[in-house]
């Protein structure tokens, strides 16, 4: 007849038996990471925060093209598109092509940072940044308008909207000088 192991062991030993896993991992160097003051680095495909990015004079990439938002499946994203404007009084341009994201808005409390909005982009108007620190306390400030999401302006870049520069049309503005067939009659 063998002998179950509980009979064999004092009961009075249990405490020690459970402290094993306790003194087996005293020596061991700690794990822990000290968020707030020292933040992880994160990997650099990470998909956190929005952002709408600019061309090098500074229009905005965006055309209003609402891709973004059929393509959103949490349904956090809204855009309105509106016409650019090349007359007198009429605006001015904010993007190269013939229209622009007038409104742009991304509710960050439906958002699931899929990703999915910036595959559907055609302009590569949109990205994810690295920052995911998106926590506040009012649900209205996690709703980022157009202003919140654009990318600021760099040093050369102008604050859109201008008009478009006498001689160009909008192809020859959006690839810039020196592009297309005429670069080579230039040169």
């Amino acid at each position: 007849m063998t002998v179950p192991r509980r009979a064999v062991v004092p009961k009075f030993l249990d405490p020690v038996a459970g402290f094993g896993v306790t003194f087996r991992n005293v020596f061991r160097k700690p794990v822990t990471e000290q968020y707030p003051e020292q933040p992880h680095p994160v990997a650099p495909r990470f998909h956190g925060r929005h952002q709408l990015n600019r061309h090098p004079d500074g229009l905005e990439k965006c055309v209003g093209c609402e891709l973004c938002a059929w393509a959103c499946p949490a349904d956090a994203i809204y855009v309105e598109g509106a016409s650019n404007s090349d007359e007198p009084g009429g605006g001015g341009r904010f993007s190269p092509g013939e229209r622009y994201g007038r409104v742009y808005q991304i509710n960050y409390l439906r958002c699931i940072l899929c990703g999915l909005c910036i595959e559907a982009c055609p302009t590569r108007a949109l990205t994810m940044t690295n920052e995911y620190e998106l926590a506040d306390h009012t649900r209205e400030s996690l709703i980022y308008e157009k202003k919140d999401l654009l990318a600021p302006l760099l040093p050369g870049m102008e604050e859109p909207p201008h008009p478009m520069r006498l001689g160009d049309d909008e192809r020859a503005y959006y690839l810039g000088a020196g592009f297309g067939r005429g670069a080579a009659e230039e040169a």
